[in-house]
């Protein structure tokens, strides 16, 4: 038998009921019919109510997740806040402290100024302020550069003192730089007299002993010289102008089997500071001009003295007849 002669129709025996349509129908004025209700009479109100008090708790734990992702990341935001805000606090602090180091320094730079304007007051001598660039490189010599050379006016032999004393004296000069050799060099010397006796030395530089000391050349045993003796300059070499100190004894070595006497000095001024004062040698000072003679006071005319009479007598007029 051919399957098309099947019926799909259900068979009569059965009670059908109302067809699709009619349902769709039904069930579509059912809901306006509801909703109107509801919109008049509010009557799922409290169904709302209800179903909005069990179910809060579900939505509570929904909103958890998102929640804890929005706090992680405020909490890694505001760490990061807090990290940049430290970095910047320790570098504004690190700048302030540079700043209260420079201006230590440059309150240091100025007393020290003003002691060597002090001090170039008081020397007669033409000088003028250096600024200490660096140490020289060869670590066998003590020797120092300054930022003046030739150009500047700056000659070679020319003394570079501090507001305590002498710090050495100038040995090579450069057209923009010039090279500064300490009194503690090994190859520096200065003449040198004792303030307490008058006796005069000269004075090397030992730059082994007592971490860079003075040391007087050919001291006699008997020398009247003690410690706590204080050293300046003689001014008898026309370097170094007379009267700067130079350093004070601090170790007097008398032996037996010697007639000289081993003296130690330790030196008043060192370049602890950048700013020193170069005075040029006192054999090249201009001279001193001389001072001008007093005009001289013509006598009173009412009151001649005797030897101005006597004078006007032995001179011959001059409107005399021969």
């Amino acid at each position: 038998m051919a399957l098309d002669t099947f019926e799909r129709s259900a068979p009569p025996i059965f009670r059908q009921g109302l067809s699709a349509t009619s349902k769709l129908v039904l069930l579509s004025l059912l809901s306006v019919l509801l909703m109107a209700s509801d919109h008049r009479l509010k009557i799922s109100q409290p169904l709302r109510s209800g179903i909005a008090v069990v179910l809060a708790p579900l939505q509570w734990l929904s909103l958890q997740p998102g929640h804890a992702v929005t706090a992680m990341g405020q909490y890694f935001g505001n760490l990061e806040a807090a990290q940049d805000a430290a970095r910047s606090f320790q570098t504004r602090s690190i700048a302030q402290a540079q700043r209260l180091q420079q201006v230590e320094q440059l309150a240091q730079e100025n007393a020290q100024l003003r002691q060597l304007l002090d001090l170039r007051a008081q020397i007669m001598g033409p000088s003028q302020a250096v600024e200490v660039l660096y140490d020289t490189a060869d670590p066998y010599t003590d020797r120092v550069v300054v930022d003046r050379g030739l150009m500047a006016g700056i000659v070679q032999g020319a003394a570079v003192i501090d507001a305590v004393g002498v710090v050495g004296q100038i040995t090579r000069v450069y057209p923009l730089v010039s090279e500064v050799t300490l009194l503690t060099d090994r190859e520096q010397s200065i003449p040198v007299m004792n303030a307490r006796t008058g006796s005069r030395h000269v004075a090397g530089g030992a730059p082994f002993t007592q971490g860079g000391a003075l040391e007087l050349k050919f001291v006699p045993s008997g020398t009247d010289i003690k410690q706590g003796d204080l050293l300046t300059t003689s001014g008898i070499d026309g370097v170094y102008p007379a009267g700067l100190h130079v350093g004070t004894v601090s170790q007097i070595d008398r032996r037996v089997d010697s007639s000289f006497a081993r003296v130690y000095a330790t030196p008043s001024a060192m370049p602890r500071g950048r700013h020193l004062l170069v005075v040029m040698p006192v054999k090249d000072w201009p001279a001193a001009p001389a001072p001008e003679a007093e005009p001289s006071k013509r006598p009173n005319k009412g009151k001649a003295t005797a030897a101005t009479k006597v004078e006007e007598a032995a001179t011959p007029s001059t409107g005399a007849k021969p």
